[in-house]
């Protein structure tokens, strides 16, 4: 579980004040470790100078010798290398990028294993503490004067990843594509790729930087496919550490899987093959050997949607109909059940009028495990605000990010329910799609993906 810099402790749905820190690995009969907040030392601001006179002129001549601490937010710092990839666990940042790829002609897998490396280099330099560096040959300088920011990137593999690099025999079963849904409006130009970044810094700039880096970093290896751009609040916009809103208002993410759970591991990350672990996922019903090589052991698989709100409707809802179609007080996020915020959510409440607390369309009844045979997965989202689109509506939503250890046990069957049942699916427009194998983190020296593409 992470912390606040005071050690209270914070969950996966928390924003940061100035920094996360996350879990560690998962493994046969472990607990979690704690990703540490690194490169924090150092006050809010540099220290006063003193003015006038020659004494003031001499100390302020001697403080401009020394390096001026970065503020909290600058210093904030997720590690690179472990064994899970920075960016599953950690609250979202308030700037993201999400970034698909295609391979180029001709480039198969000795070339994607270099760029895996080159890009893997990239992430460990400008993610290091204190005041992060750049590798030369890609230094633009627009992130010059920051600290990492709580830098993450990301790294997965589409299906077609595969085939294009001859690695076929190392498909995951769990890599299958996703069944058609039947509300989709799926746009394939903005859809799956070969390759997934996952980009998340709490500066504007930092994030772009790093974006610049993995696109400069691929030339003439791979292009573009799509790519997405996103935010959340700001950390230390609200007086403490909050379950952010969405662009309906709405708090969105209370009922995430915590990492205080014992079961947020099996539910979260792809187990060890042969461990304890695994065996307790697959006698559950959820990843392990079945469906997951070796290769993907504490990785996990990101279901990526962007989902449009169809704002101007939205919005033209009463307050009170819109918390009965979430379930949830607007102004809190307490369940109609009754309680605060954090209340658990009793489905089997009856309220005053004799009907349903949480009507039988609200979307957390629909979502809730619960009501979907145990079926859970990590939410991980950024909001997106892309003008106006062609219909006069805002071009506005959630991109949406799903962590689990088996999607085709987490994600596609919450989504068929909600696809057909959930009072919130009138407001929504899923418009693009794409599943992606992440693999567990790199080592010192390593790059993520080493032991697929060498193994």
């Amino acid at each position: 579980m992470s912390t606040l810099d005071d050690g209270t402790p914070r969950t996966a749905g928390d924003a940061r004040p100035g920094g996360a820190s996350g879990p560690g690995v998962p493994g046969a009969g472990a607990g979690f470790s704690r990703r540490r907040l690194l490169g924090t030392a150092g006050a809010a601001g540099a220290a006063g100078l003193v003015a006038g006179g020659a004494a003031g002129a001499g100390i302020a001549a001697a403080a401009e010798d020394r390096p001026a601490a970065l503020a909290s937010v600058g210093a904030a710092h997720i590690p690179f290398e472990g064994a899970h990839q920075a960016g599953i666990v950690e609250p979202a940042q308030a700037r993201g990028h999400l970034v698909a790829f295609d391979l180029a002609p001709g480039a198969g897998r000795g070339a994607a294993a270099a760029l895996l490396r080159r890009w893997s280099d990239a992430v460990r330099e400008m993610t290091r503490p204190g005041r992060p560096g750049t590798p030369a040959v890609y230094d633009d300088q627009v992130a010059d004067d920051a600290g990492p920011s709580s830098l993450t990137v990301t790294f997965g593999f589409g299906r077609t990843f595969f085939a294009r690099t001859g690695l076929t025999a190392r498909l995951p079963e769990a890599l299958a594509p996703l069944p058609d849904f039947p509300a989709d409006a799926l746009d394939p130009r903005r859809s799956n790729g070969d390759l997934w970044v996952q980009i998340g810094a709490d500066d504007a700039l930092v994030a772009f930087h790093a974006l610049r880096v993995v696109q400069r970093a691929a030339a003439g290896t791979a292009a573009v496919r799509w790519q997405m751009n996103g935010f959340n609040r700001t950390p230390g916009a609200t007086a403490r550490p909050r379950t952010a809103r969405n662009l309906m208002g709405q708090i969105d993410g209370t009922n995430n899987p915590k990492p205080s759970e014992p079961d947020f591991a099996r539910t979260v990350f792809v187990p060890a093959a042969g461990s304890a672990a695994s065996a307790a996922a697959s006698a559950a019903g959820g990843g392990g050997t079945g469906t997951s090589p070796a290769w993907m052991a504490g990785g996990s698989y990101a279901v990526v949607r962007r989902i449009r709100m169809l704002l101007d409707s939205w919005d033209h809802l009463p307050v009170a109909r819109q918390e009965k179609v979430i379930g949830r007080r607007k102004s809190d996020g307490a369940p109609l059940s009754g309680g605060t915020g954090t209340t658990p959510v009793d489905l089997e409440r009856i309220g005053a009028d004799g009907a349903l607390a949480i009507a039988g369309d609200a979307h957390i009844r629909v979502a809730a495990a619960a009501s979907n045979s145990g079926a859970a997965m990590l939410r991980r989202a950024f909001s997106f605000h892309d003008g106006i689109g062609t219909d006069g509506t805002p071009d506005a939503g959630l991109l949406f990010i799903a962590w689990q250890a088996d999607p085709m046990r987490g994600f596609v069957p919450v989504q068929r329910k909600l696809d057909g049942a959930d009072g919130l699916s009138r407001f929504l427009r899923h418009e693009a799609s794409g599943l992606f194998a992440v693999p567990g983190g790199a080592g010192p020296g390593e790059y993520v993906g080493q032991s697929l593409l060498e193994g």
